[in-house]
This record gives C-alpha cells, sequence and structure tokens, in this order.
C-alpha cells in the first residue's frame, strides 16, 4: 500500500453554505452531462489550476491542505477574467481555492470532475487540515458531506453544526488544557498585570469572552485588551505601518511587563509589523522590553522583506506548544532534499528562491539581477529565521496525523483480513471501503510513535496529549532557539500538572536575567496592606501601613491581621514579638521600695507595741484602753506586713489571700479605732451623775464591736472566696510590649464591698470621733482618732480614681500605698502622742497630771 499525499496552496476566506451546496450540486451535473458522451469515456476538464502542490500515486490517498507561503498581489477589480496568468490575484479568492482543493480530490487526478472517478486508484482516505481554523472549516464544508475524516493539527474551527464536528478529528490538545497553562504560567510569576493581543475570529472572542474572566477571578486583571490589525495581502509595507501607531503607543507604553498573544501562525508577522511601525514612528516608549506569552496556534512565519529585520523583540518570550520530541532520521530527510528532489512537488521551487534569494533557471530572463539557483544549496546553512532544521510543534502535528491514519488503516484492514479470510480480497475490499466506514477505527487508534509518545484521541475526539512551555533565545547570526523549560501535562498527579524550571529561563535583554514583574503598582511590603484604588481594575491598590496593635508579614495582604495576645508587633508591623511579662517585683526599684516601706512601718508598729507593752502599767496606756490599743497596733503590725503579698510574682495563693487578708485585718484595725472611739465617748457621758452608759463601759463592749464588725467583713470575704476567689491572670491587652501578669479579683463587685465596708467603718468612726472632739482634755484621745480617721478617709478617697487611672504594677502600687499610708496615719495620728509622752515627758505620765487635764 502507498500512502499518497496532496498538498495544496493555503485558502484562507470563507464562502457561504449555500453557495458550496449550489457549486458542488452544478458540478454533480456537470459530470452527469459530460460522461453520457458516446465514447463512455470521461472528458477532461481544465479549470483554473491549483499551481502548489504535490503528490504522488498510489491505491489510498492521504491528502492535506496547508497553509504554506504568504503572497502579495494586486487587487482584483473583476475588469476581466482571472486567468491561469494572472494566478496570483487568485490569492483573494482564498475560500473558493479551499473548495477548489477539497472538491479536486474527488475527483480522478488530472481531471477536475467532482464527484466522479474513472478508475480504482487514489481513493482518499483522510484530509490533513490546518494551520488556520478557516481553512478547515471552508474544507470541512464539502467534505463532511462525503463523512471524509479530516485531521487538523492547528486551531479547529467553531461548529456550529454538530454533524459536521463529528467527522473532525484534532491533532490539537483540549484548548482548556493551554488556557490552565497559561493562567498557571502566569500566576506562578505573580504576573497579575498582563497586556493581551488577540487576532479578531471566532477563536479570539472566544478566547476574550470566555477565558479571561476565569483568569480575573484567580486574580488576574488586564491593562489593555485589544485585537490585531488584520494584514491585508495586497498591501504594500508602507500601508500596513499606517494606522498601527496607536496600537504601538498602546502596548510598547505599557505597565504591563507580561503580554499575552492569542494568535494564529502567521501571528508573529504582524506582530512584526507593528514593533516595527513603533521604531519608525519614533513612538515613545516606556520601555521596550515585553514577555511575550504565545498560544501553541502561533509559528515563527516570516515575509520575505522581514528577512532583515531584528529577532530581539522575541528573544525571552514564552510560548506553548503541542508536546514534540525529536524524530529519529527527520534531519538526514531534510538534508537529503534539494531542488531537483522531487519533480511533482509544486512547493520546493518558490520556498527555493525565498530561503536562497536566488533565481531558478527558467526565470534568469526575468531575475536577471539575482544570482541562478544551482540546486545544490545547503538547508542547513539557512538561518533558523528562514528554515529551521529541527521539528517543529506543528510538524510534529502532521508527522503524527500521517501515523495515526497509517495505524488506523492497518486496524482496518486487520479487522477484513480477521472476518472475511482471504488477504487478497481484504486488501481489494479496502479499496471501495466507505469513508464513514474508516470513523469507527481513527477513534481507536492507540499506539507509541518512533518518538515513544503515546498517540491516542480522547473522549472528545483531540489528541490526549499536553503543551511544552518553550523559551525563545535568539542570536545576532538572525537564528534562534527553542528551549523547553516547562510542561503541562493532564496526565501527571495533579502537583505535576504543571512544571516550570525557573533557573533555565533567559529573559528579555532589558531585565539583566532578572525575572520581570507584571504588576499595575509596586507590591505592597510586609507591614502594610492593599487598598483598591477607585475606578482602576482590582490589581490596582494602594499600600497603607498597618494600624497599631496590627501586622502583615506577606506581601499585597488585603488586610492586617493581629499578633497573639502574648506577642505585639515591631516597629515596622511586620513581625509579632513576644511581649514582656510585668509585675510589681522585689527586684525593681519600686517594690524594693515599697518592700522597704512596708517592713519599716511594721518595725515601728512592733516597736510602739514593744513600748506599750511594757509601760502597760503606766497611766496613759490604762487610760487609753490598753486592750483595744495592743489589738490595734498588732492589726497595724499585720496591715504593714500584708502588703508583701501584693509585691512579688502573682500566684494562686497569694492572689487569694493578699485581699481578703487586707480586708480582714485592716476591718480589725478600724473596729479597734471605732471602739475607741465609742468607749470614749461613753465614757464620758457615764461620768455625769445618774447617767445609765456606765453598765455598757468595760471590755466587753469593745470587745464586742471589734468582732461584730470583724464579723461582717469577714462574713463578706467569705462568700467572695467561695463564689468568685481571685486567681492569677495575665492582661495581654492594656499594655502593648507588655504581658501583665496579675491578681483578677474574680468579683469586681466583691472587692468594692469590702472596701465599702472598710470605708462605712471609716466613717462611722470619723463622725463619732468629731463629735467627741470637744471633750475635756482628760479624754483628748477623741482629737486624735477624728484627725487620724481623716487622714484614713482621704488616703482612701483619693485611692479609687487614682486606682483606675493606672494600669498593670502601677495599680498594685497605688494599693500597696494606700494601705502603708492608711496604716501609717493610724499608727501616727493615734500612738505617736502617746509614745511622746512614754519616751520623752515621762513627768506627764502620771495619774496626777492625767486627773487635772
Amino acid at each position: 500500500m502507498i500512502i499518497l499525499v496532496q498538498m495544496n496552496w493555503y485558502p484562507q476566506e470563507r464562502l457561504s453554505w449555500k453557495m458550496v451546496l449550489f457549486v458542488t450540486s452544478m458540478l454533480m451535473l456537470l459530470v452527469q452531462v459530460v460522461c453520457r458522451s458516446p465514447s463512455g469515456h470521461c472528458p477532461t476538464s481544465h479549470p483554473l489550476p491549483i499551481t502548489h502542490k504535490y503528490y504522488q500515486s498510489g491505491d489510498l490517498l492521504i491528502a492535506g491542505i496547508i497553509s504554506q507561503v504568504f503572497k502579495f498581489s494586486d487587487t482584483v477589480e473583476f475588469e476581466e477574467h482571472p486567468s491561469s496568468s494572472s494566478s496570483d490575484s487568485l490569492l483573494h479568492f482564498i475560500s473558493s481555492l479551499t473548495y477548489h482543493a477539497a472538491l479536486e480530490l474527488l475527483s480522478t487526478k488530472g481531471r477536475f470532475i467532482p464527484n466522479y472517478k474513472c478508475d480504482n486508484q487514489n481513493n482518499l482516505v483522510a484530509v490533513l487540515g490546518g494551520p488556520k481554523s478557516n481553512f478547515c472549516l471552508h474544507m470541512a464544508d464539502v467534505l463532511c458531506i462525503y463523512k471524509i475524516p479530516q485531521l487538523l493539527y492547528g486551531s479547529a474551527p467553531v461548529m456550529n453544526d454538530k454533524n459536521q464536528a463529528v467527522f473532525l478529528y484534532k491533532m490539537f490538545p483540549s484548548w482548556t488544557k493551554q488556557y490552565m497553562g497559561m493562567m498557571k504560567l502566569l500566576l506562578h510569576f505573580k504576573w497579575i498585570w498582563v497586556g493581551v493581543l488577540y487576532v479578531d475570529n471566532e477563536h479570539g472572542q472566544r478566547f476574550v469572552h470566555k477565558v479571561l474572566p476565569v483568569f480575573s477571578k484567580h486574580g488576574i486583571c488586564f491593562d489593555f485588551i485589544t485585537n490585531f490589525p488584520s494584514i491585508t495581502f495586497s498591501s504594500s509595507f508602507s500601508e500596513m505601518v499606517v494606522g498601527r501607531k496607536e496600537l504601538s503607543s498602546l502596548v510598547m507604553g505599557s505597565t504591563a511587563k507580561a503580554v499575552v498573544v492569542y494568535g494564529e501562525i502567521q501571528t508573529i508577522i504582524v506582530l512584526r509589523f507593528f514593533l516595527r511601525a513603533a521604531e519608525i514612528k519614533d513612538i515613545p516608549m516606556r520601555t521596550k522590553a515585553k514577555v511575550w506569552i504565545l498560544t501553541a496556534q502561533v509559528d515563527f512565519t516570516s515575509i520575505n522583506f522581514q528577512r532583515s529585520w531584528d529577532l530581539a523583540f522575541i528573544h525571552g518570550a514564552l510560548s506553548f506548544g503541542v508536546h514534540s520530541k525529536e524524530v529519529s532520521g527527520f534531519d538526514e530527510f531534510l538534508r537529503a532534499r534539494h531542488l531537483a528532489s522531487e519533480k511533482e512537488d509544486g512547493f520546493i521551487g518558490d520556498f527555493w528562491q525565498h530561503a536562497f534569494e536566488c533565481s531558478l533557471p527558467s526565470t534568469t530572463e526575468l531575475m536577471t539581477d539575482e544570482e541562478i539557483c544551482t540546486g545544490e544549496e545547503k538547508l542547513e546553512s539557512l538561518p533558523a529565521s528562514v528554515f529551521e532544521m529541527s521539528m517543529t510543534a506543528h510538524s510534529y502535528s502532521i508527522y503524527t496525523a500521517v501515523y495515526v491514519v497509517a495505524h488506523a488503516l492497518h486496524a482496518m484492514y486487520s479487522f477484513m483480513q480477521k472476518h472475511r479470510g482471504n488477504a487478497n480480497r481484504g486488501e481489494k475490499n479496502l479499496l471501495y471501503q466507505q469513508p464513514w466506514q474508516f470513523h469507527e477505527f481513527l477513534r481507536r487508534v492507540s499506539f507509541n510513535n518512533s518518538a515513544g509518545d503515546q498517540i491516542s484521541f480522547d473522549q472528545n475526539v483531540e489528541i490526549a496529549s499536553g503543551f511544552d512551555i518553550i523559551n525563545w533565545v535568539t542570536f545576532p547570526n538572525m537564528s534562534f532557539l527553542r528551549a523547553k523549560v516547562g510542561r503541562v501535562d493532564p496526565k501527571a498527579p495533579e502537583d505535576k500538572v504543571f512544571t516550570i524550571h525557573d533557573n533555565t529561563i533567559i529573559w528579555p535583554h532589558m531585565f539583566n536575567q532578572v525575572q520581570p514583574l507584571s504588576l499595575c503598582n509596586d507590591r505592597c511590603h510586609s507591614g502594610y496592606s492593599k487598598k483598591k484604588k477607585e475606578g482602576n481594575p482590582f490589581c490596582c491598590y494602594d499600600c497603607l501601613p498597618c494600624p497599631e496593635g496590627k501586622i502583615s508579614v506577606l506581601e499585597d495582604t488585603n488586610d492586617c491581621f493581629q499578633c497573639p495576645e502574648d506577642q505585639y508587633p515591631n516597629t515596622n508591623h511586620d513581625l509579632c514579638l513576644e511581649k514582656r511579662i510585668s509585675f510589681l517585683s522585689y527586684e525593681e526599684p519600686l517594690g524594693i521600695s515599697l518592700a522597704s516601706l512596708a517592713l519599716s512601718f511594721s518595725l515601728m508598729a512592733a516597736l510602739v507595741l514593744g513600748i506599750f507593752i511594757k509601760n502597760q502599767d503606766t497611766p496613759i496606756v490604762k487610760a487609753n484602753n490598753q486592750n483595744l490599743s495592743y489589738i490595734l497596733l498588732v492589726s497595724l503590725l499585720l496591715s504593714f506586713l500584708c502588703t508583701l503579698l501584693f509585691i512579688g510574682r502573682p500566684k494562686k495563693l497569694s492572689c487569694l489571700l493578699r485581699q481578703i487578708t487586707f480586708g480582714i485585718i485592716f476591718s480589725v484595725a478600724v473596729s479597734c479605732v471605732l471602739a475607741k472611739t465609742i468607749i470614749v465617748v461613753l465614757a464620758f457621758i457615764a461620768t455625769k451623775p445618774g447617767s445609765r452608759m456606765r453598765n455598757w463601759v468595760g471590755k466587753r463592749l469593745a470587745i464586742s464591736i471589734v468582732l461584730s464588725c470583724s464579723f461582717i467583713q469577714t462574713t463578706i470575704c467569705t462568700v467572695w472566696v467561695i463564689t468568685a476567689p481571685p486567681f492569677p491572670d495575665f492582661d495581654t491587652h492594656t499594655m502593648t510590649e507588655e504581658m501583665i501578669l496579675r491578681c483578677n479579683e474574680g468579683s469586681i463587685s466583691m472587692f468594692y464591698c469590702v472596701l465599702g465596708y472598710m470605708g462605712f467603718l471609716a466613717s462611722v468612726s470619723f463622725v463619732v470621733a468629731f463629735l467627741g472632739r470637744k471633750l475635756p482634755d482628760s479624754f483628748n484621745e477623741a482629737k486624735f482618732i477624728t484627725f487620724s480617721m481623716l487622714v484614713f478617709c482621704s488616703v482612701w478617697l483619693t485611692f479609687v480614681p487614682t486606682y483606675l487611672s493606672t494600669t498593670g504594677k502601677y495599680m498594685v502600687a497605688v494599693e500597696v500605698f494606700c494601705i502603708l499610708a492608711s496604716s501609717a496615719g493610724l499608727l501616727g495620728c493615734i500612738f505617736f502622742p502617746k509614745l511622746y509622752i512614754i519616751v520623752a515627758r515621762p513627768e506627764l505620765n502620771m495619774k496626777g497630771q492625767i486627773t487635772r487635764r
């Protein structure tokens, strides 16, 4: 079996479906008429020939309608018949040429009689189409009528007719895989501010309206989205440059460093045109450095006069390409090609002239200013911008498509041989198979090609493959290299579907081999948060410093966050530091001072107690109710010492005891003062003749007052301990850089009940003492009690606002100071006058002196 390939000139524009049916019907009618001639032979028809084609004869025909060459021509004016001598003008009838090529495949070779064959040779089994979608669409209009399999290696057309779509086999992987890979590429490099250039066709519109919104949902926004200007092949270079100034200014003046180019095979030509326009028009540009991100449909193509143009624009570009490998023997095949290698090759002559800039011998009279092609020129001597010796992704897809057909034919032949028993008969039947019978074998094809890749179709009849990510590297000699730097492999595990090797990528020269950033504005560093700019895309934002108490540790955070409770932000608001634990310690000056003061006062109280005990038989000690004086001195001594529970690291026991101990001891002290005051007043009243108060004056009354008043405070403290006892606690909110270790009072209301009750006792004592302040000098202790209660109440009245206005260890210091000050006030005001008489004026400590006064 000989595989026959027919390749025709690329068509580009589409005729209406109705026109195709009309043309086909007329041609079929023509065949019926001419084939009724008496001779019984089909006369040869000679329509306008397709000059660029390649043909090898065989039993089965694998054909191709492929775009290869771009050519400029004059505009068709429809003033004369476009004869074969002016075949260049037929380039404007691109779609008609596609239909012509497709119909020629349905005719006997050399006779343009569509739908009629005069022999059993060249049976059409499949057609390869591409790389542009409109070629495939026009081709499908005709070939789908005959259910002929069509293998498309480029942009598959958007088929509105599902009945036609079933005959198309896409040698291009699913578009969604490419879009997913492109989005992952942008997000990998954090390029969230990009420009988009797209070809204005159905594919381009679908890309803009369906794919770009998905990009936006993942945080990518666009500086510009604009379509490419179309190339009119009848235009001159100057006409093509005109009108591209605005596009050049938009793209090259953009702040986006990454530009996505969604195009087709000739997109590089257009891209070079508008970059050239920017140079010619001297357009001011913010930067010329762009990372072009090209879709897999784009390949390097050029027009003859672009040959000398600089290739640096594509240096560092990243493109997607259908996964491909080097095919063994392909390089040797290319080296063996020369001008006279194939007599029926309608392409090689034109290619040879353009590639080597020479004239064929048959045209030397017309091209006297050019060298004559010898035919011995070497393809490997051409720069890559003219011809690449390696197999590109598009070529690999064509290579794979041919083998897909070959393997499907083999499967069909094996099936017939197995079920019909005779090999020769099976081969003969293979020639008479209808095209629709071939589809079942094509869809199920699965094999490993010579490059080691597994080839099969998925459920959507798309090649089950992935994409390579290619880095373009250019050289001064007008050559370039395509280096594979990554892969999009749908068959890989989820975390390896997209892979990229950053360290192997060559970036455009202006970036000095530093990965470029493509952002609307500079990133918000740590310590800042983003704030959207009104009226701008969501990728554009201002950077605001984090407020007090909050930090951000990552770039471009939407909001700052609080540090943990035991930490606080540093000055840059980008790091949390451990808070220092703060409490009133014995190791700091304030703690040492208060502890020293407490010990000093307690020593003084002990000293006064000792002096009073030593002089207990003296009149002044007896006259002032010595038992109450002893109890008061002991309670004052304990009051001074209980302040030591407030200093040092708060613990469970110390927190539980300090307020309770202070409350009960102080209640005893104030109760003693109250008892003294009452006893003094009652004693004066009892001295009056006929007074019944004498029965109340005595030790039992004093002890009863002290015990009853103390019992009430003890009851309050007991309820406090049972219901909501104090406990150690960390206050992490009051101080920014410190974590206060304090005693949580458990119940603030109970705490103020204890203080309130002491205040009540002190107030009663003050009132009673004040009322008895004018008693005779013999009972002048009421004056001292009045003054001591005045000091006591003053201290504790200032305590409440001061306590509430301070924080941390200073709250504790305030309470300690108030305890010391009020206790010292009682000690000094009540006992120091007596102590003065006992120590300094013993002559006054006589019964006669006391009685006289």
